[in-house]
């Protein structure tokens, strides 16, 4: 069996039809169809039910696709197992959409001078679905919010940023109150569905603020650049840099105190690459003592 072909159906479950596993492999979606043919014979059963352009898995292919899942991180370990050297095999990462820009590609830079050959495999997402994918070894370490809940005993985490909240407001807004903008003016929602949002919809309990909702999403820079154009005002984590270019806004304290949003290194302590994990957890925090952090 072509563990690449594993590789393809995972991809397809993963990403819900051929065409979008075709761009995620670089291959076409002919070849993807070859290849899900092939193993379905191979393994003498149907593993995609094909739905127009879409896809949906079998019952056999459901039952197959953590075996396969695990052989594939199996393969994949095989080059760590035989080699010494600390960088040898794909070290797993993830990250939430701010650090991806904000915090990661300094950390990778300092981790490539390191280690030149280092290969690294980087999944964007939640950290709720973060640490899961650290929980059941998809991923090596992640950076992630702090979890509002005790971690598995075979996880480790570590604080690198604390983000307090500020009131985003256009910049001739500078000179008022925050309570008073948070309580008039049309509220940019961080989304409270999500551990980040919820902080800031605490403190607008807390401090008995009832305010008058116009949007509500998870994405800073969405919010930054709604605020600049003046949709309103919000109440979010002061994240790390870079913003959008070209705004003009004012990021206002808070006049009581607030708990910050708390971002960190969550890591499976029985990840074959140890090695490579405590090498990203020293170079994170490197990274993060440099006066722009």
């Amino acid at each position: 069996m072509d563990t690449e072909f594993l590789r393809t159906f995972v991809a397809v479950v993963d990403e819900g039809s051929m065409a979008a596993a075709a761009r995620l492999l670089n291959i076409t979606p002919a070849a993807v169809a070859q290849q899900i043919h092939t193993l379905e014979r191979g393994m003498g059963t149907v593993l995609i039910a094909r739905v127009g352009r879409t896809v949906n898995i079998t019952e056999a292919g459901a039952r197959a696709l953590p075996r396969a899942r695990a052989l594939l991180r199996d393969v994949a370990d095989l080059r760590t197992v035989a080699n010494d050297d600390p960088s040898a095999g794909e070290l797993r990462l993830g990250a939430g959409t701010n650090a991806l820009t904000g915090m990661l590609p300094d950390i990778l830079a300092r981790m490539v001078a390191r280690f030149p050959g280092i290969q690294v495999f980087i999944k964007p997402g939640y950290s709720p679905e973060l640490h899961r994918a650290v929980d059941s070894g998809d991923l090596d370490a992640a950076i992630v919010l702090q979890a509002p809940f005790a971690l598995p005993k075979t996880c480790d985490w570590e604080l690198l940023r604390e983000e307090p909240l500020v009131v985003l407001a256009p910049a001739r807004m500078a000179d008022r109150d925050p309570h008073e903008l948070l309580a008039t003016e049309p509220l940019i929602r961080y989304d409270r569905s999500q551990w980040g949002g919820r902080q800031a919809d605490q403190y607008l309990r807390s401090v008995g603020i009832t305010p008058r909702e116009r949007f509500e999403l998870n994405a800073l820079n969405a919010i930054a650049v709604m605020v600049d154009r003046g949709l309103g005002v919000s109440l979010v984590p002061d994240w790390a840099r870079p913003w959008p270019e070209g705004l003009n806004l004012v990021r206002l304290p808070l006049p009581l105190p607030c708990e910050p949003r708390r971002i960190g290194i969550v890591w499976s302590r029985s990840t074959i690459r140890i090695r490579l994990v405590q090498a990203f957890l020293q170079e994170s925090r490197a990274a993060m003592s440099q006066p722009d952090a």
